[in-house]
């Protein structure tokens, strides 16, 4: 098979990642499709569900769902377009783009009066319908399209987005797939879109100025959602509007927050840094002051600078340890000394593959003087993928010893590595047994959903939702409770 570019990685390397990570099945054979539907089924995962009549089997938004599920319904939804209304069957993605799909979209929306106030397209390969997609979008800016859901199916992976789409005024919400923007020299110098409030770009091919010139031709955006990218990007963060950004799967150089004063939440996850020079990449946050939400993070995985006069007044922080690396342990107190406010604490607990370096005991945390957050301010502290290691528990109990206002601990089992006999409680013994500063807080046990094991817990499709305080918070929506830990005082 030729080499195809999928996030800055070759096609080889990506079947490869593949059959090692996603559970499938080594023998596969790619060229059946079974992988390009992976990659359909991460984009369908995060476009939004196109208006539908409610029913009485409707659920809330899922939380790290099984993508097979978005990917049928998108099928289904595609499929009675067909002459036959879908009685053979659901398309294949393995597959062409049955003309009769093409053709029958294109009746659509000449028929159509217009203006269309939302529109899904996304089960054709594009690339074989250059001619239909650019009249597709043609009348769709004619017609003032105000949702738009546009994405390619692969292969190929990096189609050029014609740059009519950028003189479509009147979106206020767009969803881009599987495609390469336009080279800046090729959108009109006025395009703008005056009205966009929500960008998502999914499996994006893209330059640091076309991420550049989106965000300035977007003055009302609110929402960024940016699920994979090309190795390397550097994101660098003007927008006078914008509340809430979102990265997933990220290959990231560096991330400067230069000037964002309305940003208030900031979620990246499934994601990997790197820059040219194989160097530690940055994370620099300066001018975001009312930046409340921020995850996950690496202490000591990346260099972290968060800027500005005033004091961080970020209330939610969700970080990624390796316990059992001392290395990393040690960089946990400087870091949470850089959020003086911090409220709410959620801990991923990440699995290392070698031999525990050197025990971390009480008087590891100590050293450096008190953590204001933990002393003055921190409410509710969440431990994710629990194992029972000696360095996660005397972290809680530090908390637990010197957290004057704790409410709530919650401690989420890894079903990995505790067997259903396995005494837990017995695991946090010393912790239990500890002198809890707080009388008032509780100490819960839930296990890990199996959908979620080993994977830090959120929800992205509450990201941009303010009505829903915490999308970390996987307790909200986490089903098996363990027990209710007795503290003794």
């Amino acid at each position: 098979m030729d080499q195809q570019v999928f996030l800055g990685v070759s096609w080889g390397n990506l079947l490869t990642y593949m059959k090692r990570n996603s559970g499938m099945d080594p023998d596969m054979d790619p060229d059946m499709g079974d992988y390009y539907n992976v990659v359909l089924s991460f984009v369908y995962d995060y476009i939004p569900d196109p208006p539908s009549p409610p029913s009485p089997h409707s659920r809330s938004p899922a939380c790290r769902g099984s993508p097979t599920a978005s990917t049928a319904s998108a099928a289904s939804r595609t499929s009675h377009l067909l002459p036959d209304g879908g009685a053979r069957g659901q398309l294949l993605f393995g597959g062409p783009s049955p003309r009769a799909v093409t053709a029958a979209v294109s009746r659509v929306l000449v028929a159509h009066p217009g203006p269309f106030r939302c529109v899904h397209l996304t089960r054709t390969t594009m690339d074989e319908h250059r001619g239909e997609m650019a009249r597709w979008l043609d009348i769709l800016v004619a017609k003032g399209v105000q949702e738009l859901v546009f994405v390619n199916r692969p292969w190929p992976l990096d189609p050029r987005l014609p740059a009519t789409l950028f003189s479509c005024a009147s979106l206020t919400r767009l969803y881009l797939g599987i495609w390469r923007l336009p080279e800046s020299t090729a959108v009109p110098r006025g395009a703008r879109f005056p009205n966009l409030r929500e960008l998502g770009l999914c499996m994006i091919a893209m330059k640091d100025r076309d991420l550049a010139l989106l965000l300035e031709r977007s003055p009302v955006l609110e929402f960024l959602l940016i699920m994979g990218c090309q190795i390397g990007v550097r994101l660098r963060l003007v927008s006078q509007s914008l509340r809430c950004l979102q990265l997933s799967m990220f290959f990231l150089g560096d991330m400067d927050v230069v000037d964002a004063p309305c940003l208030e939440r900031l979620f990246q996850y499934y994601y990997t840094y790197t820059n040219k020079n194989c160097s530690t990449s940055r994370i620099k946050i300066g001018g975001a002051p009312n930046l409340r939400m921020l995850g996950y993070l690496e202490p000591g995985g990346q260099e972290f600078n968060l800027a500005g006069s005033k004091e961080s007044i970020v209330q939610i922080l969700g970080i990624e340890v390796q316990f059992g690396v001392r290395s990393v342990v040690k960089k946990v107190p400087g870091f949470l000394r850089c959020f003086p406010n911090l409220e709410t604490l959620h801990v991923q607990s990440h699995h290392i593959s070698e031999e525990p370096t050197r025990k971390v005991n009480v008087k590891f945390w100590l050293q450096g003087g008190p953590i204001k957050c933990v002393v003055e301010s921190m409410r509710k502290v969440f431990l994710y993928e629990f194992r029972g290691s000696r360095s996660e528990v005397t972290f809680l109990k530090f908390v637990a010893e010197r957290a004057r206002v704790l409410e709530q601990m919650v401690v989420v089992v890894s079903t990995k590595s505790f067997s259903p006999g396995d005494d837990v409680s017995a695991k946090l013994k010393p912790l239990t047994n500890a002198k809890w500063a707080s009388k008032a807080c509780k100490l819960e046990l839930f296990k890990s959903p199996p959908a979620q094991c080993g994977v830090a817990p959120f929800c992205h499709r509450l990201a941009n939702d303010f009505s829903f305080p915490d999308p970390f918070n996987v307790k909200d929506y986490c089903e098996e409770r363990i027990a209710e830990l007795t503290v003794v005082q």
